[in-house]
């Protein structure tokens, strides 16, 4: 006890076993314990001096209920020897008293008296009624017996209880006869009713008793509550808190803990090697919550809900997707702006259609590929906004089909500028073979390609709205499956194919004479474009969800920013800012000097 940390220490024991340990447990000086003790050592005397009240004040425990008995202390004070000469145990009281025998005839060679004698200051204990816990329930027990007689003997032959509707004989009472009217005995004493249950218990009544201090130092048994069997399951007991003096004077209740709770939001692990009230509390992890104080277990949320940040409730998981909130509004105003520009750009090529900057470098084709460029803008917008099923086969059919169009015109572009120099050279006639009509044709079919591919695509395994949580177990994150990684990867595929034959056909003529070779541009432009989608491959793989979907968006604008400031800055600067050469002498390298 002087070792451990725990404050409070249930007894069971009575005085006489706890009065030789309270001598060693005051030797050795130990203070502080808050004692609950049995009914046997809380109504007892013996440890009430003034010496205990420093170990033992404060202690609390269920006693049994005290009562008042009429006229008990007149009667005391009339028993004697002389009145009740038949009685041995009144006999024996006032040989114990008083050390004399009132009898001559007694066995006890003790001196004879009167059994007069009145009564000593010393016997005062003897005349104390005014806590007769015991003699309560001795004067209750003597008043069931009485009430189960009383009905015994007012039993009518014939309507008995027993076999063949009989009675008690008055004068051949059995023990069993009379139990049977003791277990239906019914009556008040008091503010206690006083019966019994079918087991034979009768309803339990207790004092609350607490020890303070009196007030010449002593231990007094204070009433602080009642147990009272007859109120309602968890009514029985009420205890007035503010009476109660705890050990060591304190107000305060003792706390005798080797641990404190767990809150909610953690559990209980216990420490090896340490008693099971030793413990520590461990936070419940993420996605698991507990709503108990002292939970030896966290429960997992369900798969839609996640744990808040206390811990101690499941709450459904945020869903997110690319919306049009800071980072999709920035696309779309990149997106409307660039379509904007390539129909600011088509407007002007149209007004200047008969120029020779517009004719020259193929009108035709020049209004093909800022219609692809609109539309690629555009395409991005299908990449914001919650994915649904229709929404996700047309994000990634319409970027690849645009581009192909987009890219298919300029390899068109890019072969006519080609011929146009090398039909210039003897013998060679090749500009018969890329007339309008065999480039329409060439576009279309470049374009039918990666239309075949995507149809199977759909057909076989097309995209579709799936809900990702994997990457952020807090989160639901709604994106686009692409369904088969293979379909996808070819239409990447095909459109890197178009650019790299593109660039190659540009490069090699990016030397062909003239003030304005269009070849140069074409290189420039199919550069970046290149570079953007090389870039992009690592980042889409590597982005989760909404964010890919953002780099997705951001290479479709870059490479489409990148298309039409290459392939348009240049012609729009001359046609705006610089008429007089847009011409086609110009143009062809041959005016005069």
């Amino acid at each position: 006890m002087r070792s451990s940390t725990a404050k409070v220490v249930v007894v069971f024991l009575g005085d006489l076993l706890m009065t030789p340990f309270m001598r060693d447990y005051m030797t050795q000086n130990i203070t502080g314990i808050q004692w609950v003790a049995s009914e046997a050592l809380v109504m007892s005397s013996v440890l009430s001096g003034k010496e205990y009240y420093p170990y033992m004040g404060g202690t609390i425990g269920f006693g049994i209920r005290k009562g008042h008995i009429p006229r008990l202390g007149d009667f005391l004070q009339t028993v004697n020897p002389k009145r009740y000469p038949d009685n041995v145990l009144v006999r024996e009281l006032w040989e114990s008293l008083y050390g004399c025998s009132p009898l001559p005839s007694s066995v006890t060679q003790m001196p004879p008296c009167s059994g007069q004698e009145s009564l000593l200051e010393q016997h005062s204990a003897y005349m104390n009624t005014s806590s007769p816990s015991i003699t309560y329930n001795v004067y209750k027990a003597v008043y069931a017996i009485a009430h189960s007689l009383h009905k015994l003997l007012l039993c009518q032959p014939g309507r008995g209880p027993f076999q063949n509707n009989s009675c008690a004989q008055s004068n051949n009472i059995h023990p069993w006869q009379l139990q049977h009217y003791l277990q239906e005995v019914n009556f008040q004493i008091g503010d206690e009713e006083v019966d019994f249950d079918a087991k034979g218990d009768s309803v339990p009544y207790y004092d609350i008793i607490n020890w303070q201090r009196g007030t010449e130092g002593n231990i007094e048994f204070v009433n602080v509550g009642l147990f009272n069997g007859t109120k309602a399951v968890g009514e029985e007991l009420l205890i007035q808190e503010d009476r109660i003096m705890w050990a060591g004077h304190q107000s305060e209740v003792p706390v005798s803990v080797c641990s404190a709770s767990c809150l909610p939001g953690s559990r209980k692990a216990v420490r090896r090697g340490e008693p099971i009230c030793c413990f520590d509390c461990v936070p419940c992890d993420s996605g698991k919550i507990s709503n108990q104080t002292n939970s030896v277990d966290c429960a997992t949320c369900p798969e839609d809900f996640w744990s808040n940040n206390d811990r101690t409730a499941c709450i459904s998981k945020k869903v997110e997707y690319l919306t049009f909130h800071s980072l999709g509004i920035a696309l779309t105003v990149m997106s409307v702006v660039g379509a904007s520009f390539t129909l600011a750009v088509c407007g002007v090529f149209f007004y200047h259609r008969h120029t020779a900057i517009v004719r020259v470098n193929n009108s035709e084709l020049s209004f093909f590929i800022l219609f692809a460029l609109t539309l690629c803008f555009l395409c991005c917008l299908l990449f914001i906004g919650k994915p649904t099923y229709w929404s996700c086969m047309l994000r990634h059919t319409a970027f690849s089909i645009t581009f192909s169009l987009c890219i298919s015109c300029i390899l068109g572009k890019t072969l006519v500028v080609l011929a146009a120099f090398t039909a210039t050279r003897p013998g060679h006639n090749i500009m018969k073979w890329l007339g309008p009509k065999q480039q329409r044709t060439i576009i279309s079919s470049c374009t039918l390609v990666q239309v075949v591919i995507c149809a199977a695509w759909l057909i076989d395994s097309p995209p579709f709205p799936s809900r990702n949580t994997q990457y952020e177990h807090s989160k639901i994150i709604l994106e686009c499956s692409v369904g088969s990684s293979l379909a996808f990867w070819c239409v990447l595929g095909y459109i890197g194919l178009q650019a790299c034959l593109c660039f190659v056909m540009a490069f090699l003529a990016r030397k062909l004479p003239g003030n304005f070779n269009e070849a140069k541009f074409i290189t420039f432009s199919m550069l970046i474009f290149c570079a953007v989608w090389l870039a992009f491959i690592p980042a889409y793989i590597s982005s989760p969800g909404n964010y890919a979907d953002a780099v997705e968006s951001f290479a479709i604008l870059a490479s489409s920013f990148g298309l039409l400031f290459c392939l348009f800055a240049p012609k729009s600067y001359i046609i705006l800012l610089k008429p007089e050469k847009n011409t086609k002498q110009h143009l062809m390298g041959k005016e005069k000097k």
